[in-house]
């Protein structure tokens, strides 16, 4: 039982930590990439947008990789995070380097165009954030397997090479009949015609 709860301190120690650590950064980055801004000739009025704009978009990009970790289309934010964390570490060092003074013409150049780069890659961004939602949520339509012509010429010269013996039919003789022998009796039968007086022989009468 104190295990689990050294285990849970720790982990609530480390998410402080985190938090802390990241709003210290977060403020500290905000506030060298304004300066820079200012320096590249940016008005002052307008100078904080351009911390967000680097921060936004490594934002979005730790958003997309994370929700599309198992996706092909992770592999876009994953060199967004990297190349906007390189714009912000270069921002800071640039900002140390240049000591306050104005930049050069051709690094006012570079700052000047991280915005519109920026929204183009955002807007990218949210486009294939939206077209991996609609392929992940669209039904998933099994094909009808398909038989190919030559699987089904294979099979039918198979069958014909080497087919099914067939049992030969078998000749049924006819029954013959049997022969019905009259009963016998050992009683003479009666005719069955009527027997007329003068069909009797008349010899052996008496006159």
């Amino acid at each position: 039982m104190s295990t689990h709860k050294g285990m849970l301190a720790a982990r609530v120690f480390a998410v402080l930590v985190i938090v802390g650590v990241g709003a210290a950064a977060f403020r500290l980055s905000f506030t060298t990439l304004r300066d820079l801004a200012k320096l590249a000739h940016i008005p002052a009025s307008d100078a904080w947008l351009f911390p967000l704009i680097i921060d936004g978009t490594i934002v979005q990009a730790t958003a997309g990789a994370l929700v599309l970790a198992k996706s092909p289309e992770r592999k876009f934010f994953t060199r967004v995070l990297a190349v906007g964390a390189l714009v912000s570490v270069a921002g800071n060092s640039i900002h140390a380097i240049a000591g306050g003074n104005p930049l050069p013409a051709w690094l006012c150049a570079v700052v000047a165009a991280i915005a519109p780069i920026s929204l183009l890659v955002d807007t990218h961004g949210l486009a294939v954030l939206f077209r991996a939602a609609q392929r992940h949520s669209a039904p998933v339509i099994e094909a009808e397997p398909v038989i190919e012509a030559e699987s089904v010429i294979e099979r039918m010269s198979a069958v014909e090479s080497d087919p099914t013996p067939v049992p030969e039919p078998v000749a049924i003789e006819p029954a013959t009949p049997r022969e019905v022998s009259a009963p016998s009796s050992s009683r003479p039968r009666r005719s069955s015609w009527p027997v007329q007086a003068d069909m009797l022989p008349l010899e052996g009468l008496p006159a």
